[in-house]
């Protein structure tokens, strides 16, 4: 698309004689240098924001559980994934996930045993190269923050199993947005009081002193080991709504 000022005749300097605008744009392959160019790279991005909202504008009330690709089947977290995630489908949520394996896969398996939606959303990694075997249904995206997108604008909690980085990144980004009213309130469950109460007393003891943080801050999160609590909250703040 052109963009230009002002009315008359468009130039046509340059232009072949009997030739088309479409004539050109098919006739002439020409370098493929700008497909990596940023203008076309904001195309692209537009074009994951398009599909994003397009495919999951409809898939109702969703919780967004979060965790760690590393966890074993075996693991007890690992049980309780899926144990949240059929929780929260018997409870009427749609069960949202990063699509990955560990506990990730753990809740797209239990909301799907339950009957209730199991949503993958992926992205594109060099050691991740698909969905899980019980996402129901997926989107992969190459670009972090339109993926970080679609879990904020699409879910009315985040319930956050151990993990690692990208877990910790998911959590003070929604914490973040939530502190500086970018976004709706919503409850924000940590699940595995061993796992989290370190991070959360630092917070409280070293944070909250210095001024770094607010009382309010820390009542944004809650922490539990029982399943039936997190639901609970999740319910609660959705009947509200």
């Amino acid at each position: 698309m052109t963009r230009r000022s002002g009315s008359g005749p468009r130039p046509t300097q340059g232009r072949p004689a009997g030739s088309t605008t479409d004539q050109r744009l098919l006739d002439d392959r020409g370098p493929s240098e700008w497909v990596h160019t940023d203008p076309w790279r904001v195309m692209k991005i537009q074009a994951e924001f398009v599909e994003g909202f397009n495919d999951l504008a409809e898939i109702g009330p969703a919780i967004s559980v979060f965790g760690s690709a590393r966890t074993p089947v075996d693991h007890p977290t690992y049980r309780l994934g899926v144990r949240i995630g059929a929780a929260l489908a018997e409870a009427g949520f749609a069960v949202i996930t990063g699509g990955g394996p560990g506990a990730m896969e753990a809740a797209n398996k239990g909301a799907r045993d339950a009957g209730g939606q199991s949503i993958g959303l992926g992205i594109e990694l060099p050691w991740e190269a698909q969905l899980n075997d019980f996402v129901d249904f997926g989107l992969n995206f190459r670009y972090f923050f339109v993926r970080k997108t679609m879990f904020v604008k699409y879910s009315q909690g985040y319930v956050v199993l151990p993990g690692g980085v990208g877990t910790m990144d998911e959590l003070f980004e929604a914490m973040t947005l939530s502190q500086t009213r970018k976004i709706t309130q919503f409850p924000i469950v940590l699940m595995g009081v061993r796992h989290w109460q370190g991070l959360v007393d630092w917070m409280r003891t070293t944070m909250l002193p210095d001024g770094r943080i607010k009382q309010s801050d820390l009542e944004m999160l809650t922490l539990t080991d029982h399943v039936e609590e997190a639901v609970e909250l999740m319910v609660k703040a959705r009947d509200s709504a």
